[in-house]
Parts: C-alpha cells; structure tokens; sequence
C-alpha cells in the first residue's frame, strides 16, 4: 500500500507536513534528543544544538573525534548526559549567558576508578587476558535514561551489560551482564522495571530484588528472529514495543499478573527498524528503508495499525523524538534524524485529538 494511499484514506483523522529541515555539519546522524525546547542532534561525535522556537541553531560541542559516535543523551537538573563509543558517559552544562556547553565530567570519573583500581576484586575479565574495572563500560554505550524522582541514570553498552548510576554523586552502583550480546535498547517503566533489548534477538526484563537490591531477571521475550534495534514503552508502561532488524514491530502487554505476552507483529517497513517512540497513544518508527510511521489501535482494541507513512529523508531514518506543546491543541511535532545528516521537523494534527 503506497504512502499516498494511506494519507488519503486516514485524512479525516490525521493531517501532517514538513514544518522545518535541519542539517547538520557530519552525515550519520546517530541520536535526537529535547529539551526545553531544544534540539540536541548528534552526528559522528559532534553535537548540534537548535532552538525549535524559532528553528535556529545555537551551539555545537564534542569536537574531539576520539570519543566516537554519540549515540544517547539524557538530561538532569540543567545538565545534559551523553553515550559515547569510546565506553565514557560525559556531563555538560549550558551557559545562560552564553548558551555555549563545557564538558564537566566524565564516567567513570578518575576518583572513582583510583578508588576502585587498587582492590584485585573491583576487576572482571572482559577478554581474553584483559580485565576491565566493574564500573566502566569496555564498548560502546548504546543508551542512556534517567530517572530524576529516584536520581539514578541506566546505561546500557554493547559489552553486554547495563549499569546503574546514582545522577547526584556520579557513582556506578551496580552493574547486571543483561544479554549474550550487544544490548542496543533500553526502556525503564515508572515502576523501575528495565526492559533490555540485544543483537542476541531477546528482550530481557529486570526488577529489583527486595531483600538484594539489585536487578534480577524476571522474564525474557524470545519472538524476534533477529537483532532488536529498539523499545518503546507506552505513558502507563503497559504497552512495549520492539522493533527488528526483520522490519517487524512486536507488540506486548503486561498483564494483571505482572506477566508480559505477546499481542501482535506488525509489518509496513521493509527494512530494519532503527528507533521508536511513544507519542500520546500511539507510537511512531523509523527504518533503513527511509520512512517514519504513525501507528495507532484500531477501534474496539482490534489492534495496533499503520495509519500514516512520512516520507522525504534518502537515508535510513535513525532517531526520533517527539516534541510536546500544550499551544496547538491536538498537534504534536516529532523529528527524524536520518544518516545523510538531516534533520526533519513534522507536525502532525488530529482533529478527534486522537493522540492526546
């Protein structure tokens, strides 16, 4: 089914347009982020700031090619956190004045890792004849979330493992071996339930042990027959949804129990799906064969359904990000990030208030 055939035949219920393009300075555009109003796109290692307000750009930070791709940002009490191939997680802080960014630290910071470094038990073998401290990432950080109520940062890399951080003192405080490996994918649900995705094809789940403390697996999801690209997570957290490198998105509920289950799959791409995102109540996805998708459930529960296709990038779409305004009534913007360096702005209106 075309892209115009969809719009056409959904446009009593949603209408959209490309508001605003972005391009930033490197292609390969690996992560979306907002804040504030603000859009933080990263491409390669260098970060570009945009005021959406007025679609201008305001800043760049991360000249320094060693970190590698940045693949996540998160944001906390004016500060803003980044994932970088080269295993780090660094902190920034915007000028007021200014509204340039300055680097003011880096995790694991340097006490730490001299604290750390002097007992032969903080090391754990991540190689043959190699070890690596237990609270530093050894590959690339693939994902970042934070949690302001509990003040803590999940970080989720591809030496297989996810970390958590508690945000105030820049402290690693525990670290779970997740997946087989690589882990591509991380969701937190307000509960504190962690859902992991990894190249291994599985969706892990974690919660915390009362009487430990520390993570356990309570459950895995073993659908995919591929690598798992991406998760999102509904506003209640009873929804999930896992997009593949089999261009398939997988649908499961939590149910009464506790128990997640399988629903539904779900095709229209015809490639890889890179990224997803909840929007209101629907979610939205991005895939290699260059296009963003709108999907919502059908009437009487009847199931999850592609209701609008967003087609202009010529790139592989790999991040998204919705961006939140209660001015338009029954609007919500959402941006794609695609791999040849831009950066598209939508705006997409419901008349039933469909999404709110």
């Amino acid at each position: 089914m075309s892209s115009q055939f969809h719009s056409k035949l959904f446009s009593h219920t949603l209408e959209h347009r490309s508001i605003a393009t972005f391009n930033t300075p490197s292609h390969h555009i690996s992560c979306l982020a907002v804040h504030d109003y603000l859009l933080y796109a990263a491409a390669v290692n260098e970060i570009s700031v945009f005021d959406l307000s007025n679609h201008s750009f305001m800043d760049s930070f991360n000249d320094d090619p060693t970190t590698g791709f940045v693949k996540s940002i998160a944001f906390n009490k004016g500060k803003i956190f980044t994932a970088h191939q080269d295993g780090k997680i660094r902190i920034w802080k915007m000028s007021t004045l200014s509204n340039k960014h300055r680097l003011i630290s880096t995790l694991p910071t340097v006490k730490d890792r001299l604290l750390n470094s002097m007992l032969p038990k903080n090391y754990i073998n991540v190689r043959r004849h190699k070890k690596k401290l237990w609270m530093e990432h050894w590959d690339t950080v693939s994902g970042l979330i934070i949690n302001e109520a509990k003040g803590v940062m999940y970080s989720v890399s591809w030496d297989k493992s996810f970390k958590l951080w508690n945000v105030k003192t820049q402290r690693c405080i525990e670290s779970v071996k997740a997946h087989d490996d690589a882990v591509n994918a991380l969701v937190v649900s307000d509960d504190g339930t962690v859902y992991t995705g990894g190249a291994d094809g599985l969706i892990r789940i974690w919660e915390v042990d009362g009487s430990e403390r520390r993570h356990g697996l309570v459950g895995t999801l073993d659908k995919h027959k591929s690598t798992v690209n991406a998760l999102a997570l509904n506003d209640d957290g009873s929804a999930l949804f896992s997009g593949g490198c089999d261009g398939s998105i997988m649908v499961w509920e939590k149910r009464d129990d506790n128990q997640v289950e399988f629903v539904e799959s779900l095709w229209g791409h015809s490639a890889a799906i890179l990224c997803l995102i909840n929007v209101r109540d629907s979610f939205v996805s991005g895939s290699s064969d260059r296009t963003v998708r709108v999907w919502r459930r059908g009437k009487e529960e009847s199931g999850f359904h592609c209701c609008l296709v967003l087609e202009g990038h010529e790139n592989p779409v790999k991040s998204l990000v919705a961006v939140e305004t209660s001015v338009f009534d029954g609007v919500v913007f959402i941006c794609s990030g695609s791999l040849d360096g831009e950066i598209r702005v939508w705006e997409i209106t419901t008349c039933s208030k469909s999404l709110k």
